[in-house]
């Protein structure tokens, strides 16, 4: 079975969702693209589900979560940042840093309409937080 046979249709569709958590993360990776733009809008249903199974490809979803950091559309980059990057461990959090110091020094003017920048100190902060018990 063509893993791309089971996308979700719509925003409704758990049962593709559960389908394609039953796939390896190796091919999972194939279709990452397609995952992220069901965390468009994190009121979504299978938003959250789609969160779940992507965050099993750790590392590999940077690149992608780069992308939408850089599509001009900030309410995908506002779910992707309260969603996604939120429950990112520390250490991928880090490789997003640039990315994110980017929004916040230099931000669109939609981004300062969406408010990027508070959800941004929060993970910043966090970073800091995290990077401070990885010491101690």
């Amino acid at each position: 079975m063509d893993i791309r046979e089971c996308l979700p249709r719509d925003k409704f569709d758990y049962e593709a969702v559960r389908k394609l958590s039953k796939f390896s993360d190796v091919e999972l990776k194939v279709i990452i693209p397609e995952l992220m733009e069901w965390l468009q809008d994190g009121n979504w249903p299978i938003s959250k589900p789609v969160e779940d199974i992507l965050l099993r490809l750790g590392e590999d979803l940077i690149p992608h979560i780069k992308d939408v950091l850089q599509t001009q559309d900030p309410q995908w980059e506002y779910f992707i940042l309260v969603g996604l990057i939120d429950r990112l461990p520390i250490s991928h959090l880090s490789m997003l840093q640039t990315d994110l110091v980017r929004i916040l020094e230099s931000p669109t003017p939609s981004e300062v309409l969406e408010e990027l920048d508070e959800v941004i100190l929060e993970l910043l902060e966090k970073m800091k937080v995290g990077y401070i018990e990885t010491w101690n």
